[in-house]
Formats: structure tokens, sequence, C-alpha cells
């Protein structure tokens, strides 16, 4: 099947510079897409965009050029809850990726255990009123507690204004939670301010939220940073993502964000995402933790000592 691409939408940037940071051993990309390829996979009828095809080669190539160990292959929106693309990249990967799934309150026992053996250890929640189509809190609330017992935790995607009103919902859940992008901060306003110290309270009240501090491609307003070479790219992203580490060094995980879904003003050079990274993990432990030991425990703990 053939799908035309939504005008506007970037291709991924397909001649990343190798970092000049070198991650350390067993490093993990905790957040990354595939997308179809269409012809394989077909993308869901009811998505909000269509995307270039990213497929699990082009995905591990990246992996391994950019220097990591491991991938967390996070469920697209344009493929709804159809999971196979990712489920397929999983179990071609050697042991080497887990997956966040997307599921509806209709799938089996049966299907859910399916999904765990491939790799799966969570599902997300998209509060993203662009991307999805609302799904009723109490469906959410239902699969949240038929996953628990899989051990598996939630990710959480959302905008930090829509915190207030998500609040008592977050802090509900009975699993293990993960915040996308950092709750999607506005870093024109300040990070001691009230909207993005609501959600630092959040993680200081509930020790079962953790964050991702990625995506500073997507919340920076510095414009276009330049390609191969440019070494202060997404410094206005930087104070919030430090503080983070900083004050959570246990539950914070990083990721590139690859294929970078609906980004419409540039396209990352994922080396210079990399070379993002010591900038708010400055020091050899909080690079260990956000990289290594913290995803290891989500996503590989029958491996963790």
């Amino acid at each position: 099947m053939k799908f035309e691409k939504t005008p506007g939408w970037l291709d991924w940037y397909s001649g990343p510079t190798k970092p000049r940071f070198k991650l350390p051993a067993g490093a993990i990309d905790a957040h990354c897409h595939v997308f179809g390829p269409g012809e394989e996979f077909p993308y869901a009828p009811e998505r909000k965009y269509t995307p270039c095809d990213a497929s699990k080669h082009q995905l591990y190539a990246l992996r391994d050029h950019l220097g990591f160990s491991r991938n967390v292959v996070v469920q697209a929106t344009c493929h709804g809850s159809d999971n196979r693309a990712m489920v397929d990249a999983l179990v071609n990967s050697n042991g080497k990726a887990r997956g966040i799934a997307t599921i509806k309150r209709s799938i089996s026992d049966a299907e859910l255990q399916e999904l765990h053996d491939s790799g799966v250890r969570g599902v997300r929640f998209n509060f993203v009123k662009r991307l999805v189509d609302f799904t009723p809190k109490d469906e959410l609330m239902e699969i949240a507690a038929r996953i628990a017992p899989l051990g598996w935790h939630i990710v959480i995607y959302f905008e930090a204004v829509d915190l207030p009103e998500l609040w008592d919902f977050f802090t509900a859940l009975p699993t293990t939670v993960v915040v996308d992008h950092m709750g999607r901060p506005d870093v024109t306003k300040p990070v001691d301010g009230p909207e993005f110290q609501l959600f630092v309270k959040l993680m200081r009240e509930y020790p079962n939220i953790w964050s991702k501090v990625t995506c500073p491609e997507r919340l920076s307003v510095n414009g276009k940073p330049a390609l191969n070479g440019e070494q202060n790219a997404y410094q206005d992203v930087v104070p919030f993502a430090k503080h983070l580490v900083e004050q959570f060094p246990d539950r914070v995980i990083w990721g590139t964000d690859w294929p970078h879904p609906n980004l419409k003003n540039h396209m990352p050079d994922d080396g210079l995402l990399v070379d993002w990274i010591p900038h708010i993990a400055t020091t050899a432990e909080a690079q260990k933790k956000l990289l290594v030991d913290n995803p290891m425990r989500l996503y590989w703990p029958e491996e963790v000592k």
C-alpha cells in the first residue's frame, strides 16, 4: 500500500555526525520509534499524520553509528494500537530492544502475554490533543490495572499547560510512570517558575514518577541549529533537563526520539543530540545513571544485579 507523506513533514537526517561525546558502555537509547515501512506495516486509518518510512534496519544502523548498545522502541501514534511494526523491531533486535505499546481495553490476556514475550514492557497514554483522539480515563485506568501484574510501566505524553487537570489521574496510576520529554515545558519561562515547578513537585511528591529528559530539538525556541559541527545547539533547554537530572538522578532516562515525528522547522543531527548529553548530565556518574543504570532497571531488570 502506498502512503503519501503529510505535506511539510521532514525526512529524518540521513548523515548524522559521529558524536564527540563517548557514551558509557551499555548506553541505551530509551526513546525512539519505527515508522512502517508503510508497504509492510500500514499506517492506521485514524492517524493524524502520515510520516516518512523509518525502518528497524535504519534505526539499528543509527544505534551502532552513535555508539548505543540497546534501544527502547515506543509505539508511534501513526500506527495507532497496531503494534506490529514495533514488535517486529523488537523480535529482530537480537535481544537489544524493548518496547512500549499502545493498547485498547479489548486486548485479551493472551495478547498481552504475547506482547510481553516479544519484549514490551509498558504502555503509552497520549494526552496531546493534536496527535490523538481522547481516550476515556476509566478505560486507561482499566488498562493500567491489567498491565501492573506484568511489571510494566506507563509512559505519559502531555503538554505542561495541561498538567493541573491531569494531576489527579497521573497520581492515581498504580505503576511506575515515565513522563515523555519533561512534560513539554515552555522553555521561554523560568525553570523556577510555577509551570515547571509544578512538574518538579509531581516528581518530588510521587517517587513512582520518572522523566525522559529528551527532545531539546522539539522544545527549543532558539531556531534551527547548524548541522555538522554545531556544539551549542538547544542551550535554552539545558537548564530544565539539568535540573531534573540533578534533582532526580535515579529517575531520569534519555533517548534520541529518532526519527523525530512531526517536526517541521528543522530535522536534527542525532550525533549533535548525543553531544548535548554532557550539558545536562555533567559527571560520569550522572551520565551512567541516565544512560545505563536507570533504563536497565526499567527495561532489563532481570540483568540488574
